[in-house]
């Protein structure tokens, strides 16, 4: 079959696959597993599909593939990542996995962030995204003084290199009291002028509220999306992303915004949680959590078993009205010493860690289709007649089968073609 495909641009039909009934774009099939999958079959032609329907007709003139209740899922879409730190743990590592020894080695290791090293890495995890099906990415940008003109110039260079395979999206990354200074007004500036993002990291402080103004102010004066790193943490007294969602429904805040982690909301009471999804939903915020590298960084203390899992409350939200979406994170570096860029294994981890399983609902979406929106990405993470044949065919049949394995036979499709899914060598990464 993959051989098949590698070389065929023309027509085909992928019959009896197992697909999540949530990532159709029109659902009219009346049958469907206990697990929400509907059995159905794809016309690909010219790198679109051209049909979806239960069964393939009884005559038809072109190649017919039996997928044997193989599932399929769109390219994922993974919405918040880190390139720019990623795969530096061997030369700095985590020596006591706490957070602030991540930020302190990250800042020592950035000394050696010159264009060719944040190039290289960025796109090794770019590499290492593609051949696992990965059709989007956002990466947050370390963004502070000189080392923003060096890392979104690599930043520039990739989206132009990967244009056609993957979506390459930019956030800058600072304290909001970066945007207070004449420095953090002309990165506003640089990242209108790239189109990308507006992010920060909000910290709890007297003067959040007026970081928060100023950080709104400049993305509504150009134009601009905001994405924030809120509560990344297990205080109680942590509530920026209420505070954020107060400033978005103050100023009817007309663009998207985006909040990761999220992690105090999980150890805070069951009023201010009410409250805070309240305001959450209220203003229309998107929430992104971590789930790999909250679980190595949350609750760590030495020598002690750590109790909470790290993640923010998903459930809850979900059951609010409030998107929600998975993504990888840090890869390799001091904030998370694992990881391979897999879309597949965040959801996997997402699943355990926060009980997501029995049943399964459209929890897929996560990594696909409300990423995708997200991202303001529509015509990515589903599947649906018109669309490009983006599509990661798994050997599982079922969940319980997909979650239980790596799936490193999956077959990746862009625009109906598969693609190598070689994945890089580390030596790569090397000087």
């Amino acid at each position: 079959m993959k051989a098949f495909l590698e070389c065929s641009d023309n027509s085909y039909w992928l019959a009896n696959a197992h697909i999540p009934c949530s990532l159709l774009e029109e659902n009219t099939f009346s049958s469907q597993t206990r697990e929400g999958l509907c059995l159905v079959s794809l016309e690909v032609s010219n790198g679109k599909i051209t049909s979806i329907q239960e069964e393939v007709p009884a005559i038809v003139d072109i190649p017919v593939i039996n997928l044997n209740k193989s599932i399929i899922f769109p390219c994922f879409i993974d919405s918040h990542t880190h390139l720019d730190k990623g795969h530096i743990w061997e030369r700095s590592p985590n020596r006591n996995g706490t957070f602030d020894t991540a930020l302190t080695t990250a800042r020592q290791d950035a000394k050696q962030w010159r264009l060719e090293d944040v190039y290289r890495r960025m796109e090794f995890g770019i590499k290492c995204s593609y051949a696992h099906g990965t059709a989007a990415i956002r990466t947050h940008i370390d963004a502070f003084g000189e080392q923003a003109e060096i890392t979104l110039t690599a930043l520039e260079e990739l989206q132009k290199q990967w244009s056609g395979k993957i979506t390459l999206q930019g956030v800058s990354l600072v304290s909001l009291d970066y945007y207070q200074t004449p420095e953090g007004e002309a990165l506003a500036d640089k990242i209108a002028l790239i189109g990308g993002i507006l992010g920060g990291v909000a910290y709890t402080h007297p003067d959040l509220e007026a970081q928060l103004e100023k950080t709104f102010r400049l993305a509504m004066e150009r134009g601009l999306d905001l994405d924030f790193h809120a509560d990344e943490n297990g205080v109680p007294d942590s509530t920026c992303l209420a505070a954020i969602a107060r400033m978005v429904i103050k100023h009817q805040f007309p663009g998207k915004v985006i909040c990761g982690h999220c992690c105090s909301l999980a150890v805070q009471s069951p009023e201010v949680v009410k409250e805070t999804l309240g305001l959450v939903k209220e203003a229309g915020i998107t929430i992104i959590s971590l789930p790999m590298c909250n679980l190595y960084l949350q609750d760590r203390q030495e020598a002690v078993t750590p109790f909470w899992r790290g993640v923010t409350r998903v459930i809850e939200m979900k059951q609010a009205g409030i998107p929600v979406v998975f993504a990888s994170d840090n890869c390799r570096d001091p904030f998370y010493a694992f990881g391979d860029h897999d879309a597949l294994e965040v959801f996997s981890q997402g699943v355990r860690i926060a009980h997501l399983d029995t049943p399964y609902g459209d929890w897929c979406n996560s990594v696909t289709r409300t990423a995708a929106d997200s991202l303001r990405l529509p015509h990515l993470g589903r599947l649906g007649v018109g669309l490009e044949a983006n599509l990661i065919i798994f050997k599982a049949r079922y969940f319980s089968e997909l979650l239980s394995r790596p799936q490193a036979e999956r077959i990746v499709l862009r625009r109906g073609i598969s693609i190598d899914t070689t994945l890089p060598d580390y030596c790569e990464l090397d000087d």
